[in-house]
């Protein structure tokens, strides 16, 4: 049973659900205000609170940031009549886990807390196998809640404290070191070397030497006998980036490296035992490659073991907001500037952008807001011009998806129009029907409406 500490000033809604979410597999306990929601918290260990964002005395956000101080690992949902964007952002920026709007059925917001519920095991999850890596002071874990990395996060909680080879696929810039790093502190070699290499950066000839060591005179410049990054990494893990980009001869050798725990350097004329966890990246396809002659297909089903995909942005939903407030602290910090948050307005332009750089490009578009924003809070005009445009108009008034400019009698009618730039917004966010709708300032049936027999498919 899923426990809920359920806070509305509404007590007929209080007594409504208490009846109908147990026979849902959920233990209810209410509370009439955020007062004495803190007061039963002193008490009760609930796996999910949800409030209402309205109420006599303390709101909704404020309660959530206060259990965000004192009981981080709690999620909160808030409950609201006002299903604006605004709130939406007011509510995550409080910390909450996620925001529905009211009136809500039963089953949905059974099915909220159940995603809550299974967030929070899985965060203390990550959190156990920390501890037993003695990863504190290491790398922090992942930031993101969304549903789109929750399969990231259970994969890389059970896979971490094994020795087995891991492949990282995801688009540029989607944080496939910061995974590799994550698995290496989270596993039992966490107090060993992290050796990363990029595959794509270094000739042939130089690659393979960095990777299997060279014996003296093995080529021009080879004064003395160099080991390779396999054995530096002994004990810790070796993490190949780009290893899509790794050239066919050196292929066999990999191979061959990972089968036998072996590797010969350059001019040598033994091989050497080496003791790394081999972590790989990719942002290829590499089955395709294999299909098309370019990687071998023996070394591809040797690396991919485990195979462990990131979405990209677009698809994670609030998690911008999530990673922006990190950025935004990290380089207030660095850069000695007095930004502490962001505003509505720019975390608006956040969600309702593409981001085809991924993390990588939010980061770099909040260093530039930090380093240029004159207050404590980061506004539009601080963000890259890029950004600059309507959230709302995803592809801009000239989008030809959207209106057509060739033979005015083929223009579609206004309808197929605003379908289309429905499915442009619901594209641009991955997906998620809700931040679309709210997006929009549409309900979820006027969105599934407007969609047709495409938003129903979807369902």
């Amino acid at each position: 049973m899923t426990r809920v500490l359920l806070v509305d000033d509404d007590r007929a809604f209080l007594e409504a659900f208490a009846e109908q979410l147990p026979p849902l597999g959920h233990e209810v306990e209410t509370a009439t205000s955020a007062e004495e929601a803190l007061e039963k918290l002193e008490r009760v260990d609930p796996d999910v609170l949800v409030t209402d964002l309205t109420m006599g005395g303390m709101r909704g956000t404020e309660l959530a940031r206060r259990v965000a101080e004192t009981r981080p690992d709690l999620p909160v949902l808030i409950l609201t009549g006002y299903g604006d964007l605004g709130s939406a952002i007011e509510a995550i920026r409080a910390g909450a886990y996620d925001y529905l709007t009211k009136p809500i059925e039963v089953e949905p917001l059974s099915l909220a807390i159940a995603r809550a519920a299974r967030e929070r095991r899985l965060k203390r999850e990550v959190e156990r196998l920390r501890a037993i890596a003695g990863a504190a002071g290491r790398p922090a874990s992942i930031i993101g809640e969304s549903e789109a990395m929750r399969p990231v996060l259970d994969l890389l909680a059970r896979v971490a404290p094994t020795t087995t080879t891991v492949l990282v696929r995801g688009e540029s810039g989607t944080g496939k070191e910061l995974v590799a790093r994550s698995l290496h502190a989270l596993s039992q070699r966490a107090d060993g070397p992290f050796v990363a290499v990029n595959c794509a950066a270094l000739p042939e000839a130089l690659l393979e030497s960095e990777l299997f060591g060279h014996a003296r005179g093995a080529f021009t410049g080879a004064v003395g006998a160099r080991r390779g990054l396999f054995q530096e990494a002994g004990g810790g893990t070796l993490f190949l980036d780009e290893v899509g980009e790794l050239p066919l001869p050196l292929q066999p050798k990999l191979l061959r490296a990972l089968q036998e725990r072996r590797v010969r350097p350059v001019g040598g004329q033994a091989e050497e035992p080496f003791d790394a966890r081999l972590v790989v990246a990719t942002n290829r396809d590499l089955s395709a490659e294999v299909e098309a002659g370019r990687f071998r297909e023996d070394l591809f089903y040797r690396l991919a073991v485990i195979e462990l995909e990131l979405p990209p942005l677009r698809a994670r939903g609030h998690d911008v907001i999530a990673l922006a407030q990190h950025f935004v602290r990290r380089y207030s910090a660095r850069l000695g500037r007095p930004v502490r948050t962001l505003s509505v307005e720019a975390a608006e332009r956040l969600l309702g952008y593409a981001w085809p750089g991924n993390v990588r490009e939010l980061e770099n578009a909040i260093e530039r807001g930090v380093t240029l924003c004159r207050t404590e809070e980061l506004v539009p005009a601080d963000l890259p011009r890029t950004l600059l445009r309507p959230a709302e108009e995803p592809g801009g008034p000239e989008d030809p998806a959207l209106l057509p400019r060739d033979d005015v009698a083929s223009w579609p009618k206004l309808d197929e129009i605003e379908r289309r730039y429905v499915r442009k917004v619901l594209d641009a966010l991955g997906g998620n029907k809700t931040l679309a709708a709210r997006t929009l300032g549409l309900d979820r049936k006027t969105l599934y409406r407007k969609l047709g027999k495409e938003g129903k498919a979807d369902e």
